[in-house]
């Protein structure tokens, strides 16, 4: 018998899967914490924070939006990985609130002091990573238990982030920390859907050159990219650090070109996924050479191809595919979608190129423009699709010629 996705309940259906509240509130509060966030670091609005502006900004973007995507993510694959059934319901309810509660904490910690703040800020990520490893091991699913590698870091990055924050009085490794577990899940998950994604529609639409499978060569990518990350994180200043670096974007370059992407040029929604990984061989040679030669690559250029590039982009990606597979609809971008995909990939060449040209601001703030209008279109376009239960097979095509046949009577 086929599992049931989902358990009978009176629960509304933004709650029976992982991916429908955090994808939304993610998209929400990414599209508006970086409107905020322009007047905060020209000093024309503040936070009750401890955080200094720029803390602020890196810890929401990564510890804020970015973990709660990974946790959309995680609970909607995870079943289909056990065959269990997912988190949802109350215990969904409760991991949303904690989310919740973590950026009112964050927010406002020079209320409450920096101690309880950051316990209810990382017990987010301590119970996300709890509620998965139950997951994978009931199902007996243990090879993908190495996901949760990244993850566990990166709640150690959260906690090391309060921690600097506080004694220091700004973030240093646990920043590089965060962006390199985030790294590394891109290449893990990304490196898993990318060509699989690719091969099938290639089959389908495209016979001829197909995706390489995985293999050796990927696992030696992205052994060496965790030595160059790891090394980036705690020895940020030493020649070799610059020098595997850029190494490992050679070789991730390698990983991306023997996946076919030159071939998807005609299926946004495949090529999007090969045009965001593309961040990540760009984001390791632009922090390697800040590195090398750090009079000519400033190291904001690298941060943002990682941050607002290879995260940003590929996240909204993923966010935009699972929404439609996972809501009975057909997997195809239309034009809304395509222009939420342009907007991200123009905010983050625009941030990379703001990061050479830190006195032409107007770059800045095209890019912030066009991040809120991927993220809050994100949220116009699919929110609907999140909050209604999922489609019935058949449902989709029912529902467009009703609105065909609406639209003849009235002409």
């Amino acid at each position: 018998m086929a599992i049931p996705r989902t358990r009978p309940g009176r629960y509304p259906a933004i709650l029976s899967y992982g991916f429908r509240p955090f994808f939304l509130l993610g998209a929400l509060y990414s599209g508006i914490s970086i409107l905020f966030w322009l007047p905060l670091l020209y000093g024309a609005t503040e936070t009750a924070s401890l955080f200094i502006p720029v803390d602020w900004h890196i810890h929401e973007m990564l510890f804020g939006y970015g973990a709660a995507i990974v946790t959309g993510f995680l609970l909607t694959a995870i079943p289909n990985w056990t065959g269990r059934l997912p988190v949802q319901g109350t215990p969904l309810l409760a991991l949303v609130s904690l989310w919740l509660a973590g950026r009112f904490a964050v927010f406002f910690s020079s209320t409450i002091g920096w101690v309880p703040a950051m316990a209810v800020d990382c017990a987010f990520l301590l119970a996300v990573s709890a509620a998965a490893g139950i997951e994978i091991l009931a199902g007996h699913n243990w090879r993908n238990l190495k996901v949760l590698i990244p993850v566990t870091v990166l709640f150690a990055a959260n906690v090391a982030f309060h921690a600097e924050a506080h004694l220091d009085g700004v973030s240093d490794v646990a920043r590089r920390l965060a962006l390199g577990a985030f790294v590394v899940l891109i290449m893990l998950i990304g490196g898993r859907i990318i060509p699989t994604f690719t091969h099938n529609w290639l089959a389908r639409m495209s016979p001829g050159r197909l995706p390489v499978s995985f293999g050796r060569f990927d696992i030696a990518a992205i052994v060496l990219s965790v030595i160059a990350l790891a090394m980036w994180a705690f020895l940020p200043e030493r020649l070799e650090t610059g020098v595997v670096l850029v190494v490992s974007a050679g070789i991730n370059a390698a990983r991306l070109a023997r996946w076919a992407g030159d071939r998807t040029w005609r299926d946004p929604l495949v090529l999007v996924l090969h045009l965001s990984f593309a961040f990540v061989p760009v984001g390791l040679l632009l922090v390697g050479l800040s590195v090398l030669v750090p009079h000519a690559v400033p190291q904001a250029a690298g941060l943002h191809a990682v941050g607002t590039g290879a995260i940003g982009a590929m996240t909204l990606s993923v966010m935009v595919r699972a929404t439609l597979g996972h809501t009975g609809r057909e997997l195809r971008a239309g034009i809304e979608g395509c222009a939420i995909f342009a907007s991200v990939l123009i905010a983050a060449v625009l941030r990379v190129g703001a990061a050479f040209h830190p006195e032409q601001t107007v770059l800045l703030y095209i890019s912030a423009a066009m991040w809120s209008v991927a993220f809050l279109g994100y949220a116009l376009v699919f929110g609907g699709m999140l909050m209604r239960p999922r489609l019935r097979a058949g449902e989709e095509d029912r529902r467009l010629f009703r609105a065909l046949g609406n639209s003849l009577k009235r002409a």
